[in-house]
């Protein structure tokens, strides 16, 4: 399996310290066996001694191989510990683009079904490793003490074990057919956890969502679980009744066929009894595994940036005049949008203000203004300087924004990612008519039960205590009532450049227009600046102009 492979190449000595251990538990085993055979089956040792040493290998036995499956099982856990350090990681290295193709609902699967049931997989993996090393073992006591009992046996095993397979192999295949349907229930709950409030109002889509969404995926999904369960079950019970008919053919062999005596019918009996428990574990366990295997391929299957373990911080920016988007054009990956070519020169210090209709590539201009999205071609300049990958994130430390999505922390930061300054905080809690509202305690924000609104006031002011240059705010005013809109507007976006702050600003405010620096419209894609009688008629007629 790859997996174990990836275990290997992380963790090679703790690994084979590890299988050192189940040799000896297996070693333990077959000689817990040869002394039962000896002492108390072929001699019939009366002597007082034999007690306490049967009872001191127990002992031993117990201990090894508790400890050879603890330290299996302990080495799982730091591989998933790492595995699942190692995803969050790439996902936040990973492009904003590429996350978004993804989907929040088969990231957050990956992120819980798929590192469970890796879990779940090392949880077991010491049965499958214990189940192997003592057939093995077991195997080679067995031939010494009849070959050719031990090659009828082993023909009897190899049926049983390859019946096994042929119905695991089945697991394996729904399990994969389970992972796909599972992305689709995450979806499906999403939809009802985030559509909870429109599902209430109207019964009917509530219905449809139900009856023609959800429940054809539960209901495959039912019947690849429950066929999934019935192949692992039969492989369970075929290997069981297997091993019993083992011990029936032994002695058949023995006294039928005369190839050996009763004690070594006995010695082969008891061995097989012993073996029962640990290969019967490892059948059980091969359908985690491969569950597991299916997990590990389904992350892959995200191709998310390469791990890198440490956060590069990039320097002290040096302070810029103008930010340039020279030719710049985009496409979303399904081609159904294009932006561009985009041509705009921002001047710090300004306050710019961006209009444009639903769909027209407002957010999406904001988001290559950023650097959160990659143009296809053109070029983003900062000072003259072109911006590439090896620079990208010394440019975006130039800004701090509030999105329409806007995602709330509760830790103020400030530069350099350390406390955010206490008497700015303070301040702008008193201008965004917040202090009444937030306890905020070291740096950190305490209570964030807030309307969405105000959200939008406490998302300004984390932007703000990072003291960046750049503050992009995409339909920051929409959710504020019309008294702070205009003090937003009139009050604080002055307040903002006048700390040395250069704002860009994505509104339909039209009666505020008249605030802005300049004032750019986007169209189908396309950015053009409003001067002279445009920009004073576009007051007038915004709804106009964004709905032709």
């Amino acid at each position: 399996m790859e997996l174990l492979r990836v275990v290997w190449r992380q963790y090679r000595w703790p690994f084979i310290g590890v299988m050192a251990l189940s040799f000896a538990s297996a070693a333990l085993g077959i000689g817990l066996i040869a002394f039962i055979n000896q002492r108390l089956i072929e001699v019939a040792d009366r002597s007082l001694s034999v007690l306490p040493e049967f009872l001191g290998l127990l002992v031993l036995l117990m201990a090894v191989t508790l400890g050879s499956q603890l330290a299996l099982t302990t080495l799982g856990h730091h591989f998933v510990f790492r595995l699942r350090g190692e995803f969050i990681k790439r996902l936040l290295d990973t492009p904003i683009a590429r996350i978004e193709s993804m989907g929040s609902a088969a990231l957050l699967a990956g992120l819980t079904s798929d590192v469970r049931n890796i879990t779940i997989a090392f949880v077991r993996l010491p049965e499958l490793v214990q189940g192997i090393i003592l057939t093995l073992g077991s195997a080679a006591w067995l031939a010494w003490l009849s070959p050719k009992m031990l090659l009828i046996t082993a023909i009897w095993l190899v049926v049983t074990i390859l019946g096994g397979f042929v119905l695991v192999a089945r697991v394996y295949r729904h399990m994969s057919v389970l992972r796909e349907t599972e992305d689709r229930l995450y979806q499906d709950y999403q939809t009802v956890l985030e559509g909870r409030k429109e599902l209430a109002l109207n019964r009917e889509r509530a219905e449809h969502i139900y009856q023609q969404i959800y429940l054809p995926d539960a209901i495959h999904y039912r019947k690849n679980i429950i066929c999934a369960d019935t192949y692992h079950l039969s492989a369970v019970n075929w290997s069981n009744i297997m091993m019993l008919g083992a011990i029936g053919l032994v002695f058949w062999m023995a006294n039928s066929l005369g190839w050996a005596n009763t004690n070594v019918a006995a010695t082969y009996s008891l061995t097989l009894l012993f073996l029962r428990t640990p290969l019967l574990s490892a059948v059980g366990a091969l359908p985690t595994l491969l569950s597991a295997q299916v997990a590990f391929n389904k992350l892959k299957q995200f191709a998310l940036a390469d791990y890198q373990p440490d956060f590069p911080r990039p320097g002290i920016n040096k302070p810029w005049q103008t930010l340039e988007l020279r030719d710049v054009v985009f496409n979303y990956p399904d081609n159904q949008f294009h932006v561009g070519p985009i041509n705009l020169t921002l001047n710090r210090g300004e306050k710019v203000f961006l209009i444009g209709g639903n769909g027209s590539g407002k957010s999406t201009l904001a988001m290559l203004l950023t650097g959160l999205y990659q143009p296809v071609s053109g070029a983003i300049l900062l000072d003259g300087q072109p911006v590439d990958t090896r620079n990208m994130d010394a440019f975006r430390q130039h800004f701090s924004a509030v999105f329409t999505d806007v995602w709330l922390f509760d830790t103020l930061l400030g530069p350099g990612g350390e406390t955010a300054d206490p008497a700015l905080v303070d301040t702008w809690l008193q201008r965004l008519k917040m202090a009444e509202k937030l306890l905020v305690d070291q740096g950190k924000i305490n209570n964030l039960n807030l309307s969405k609104g105000q959200k939008k006031r406490v998302a300004l002011l984390l932007a703000l205590a990072e003291q960046r240059d750049i503050i992009l705010l995409d339909e920051w005013a929409a959710d504020q009532d019309p008294h702070f809109r205009r003090e937003f507007y009139q009050v604080l976006l002055p307040l903002i450049q006048q700390e040395g702050k250069t704002i860009f600003a994505i509104s339909h405010d039209d009666h505020y227009f008249i605030h802005a620096d300049r004032l750019l419209e986007m169209r189908q894609g396309q950015l053009r600046e409003l001067t002279g009688t445009e920009r004073e008629q576009a007051s007038r007629d915004a709804v106009a102009r964004t709905a032709n």
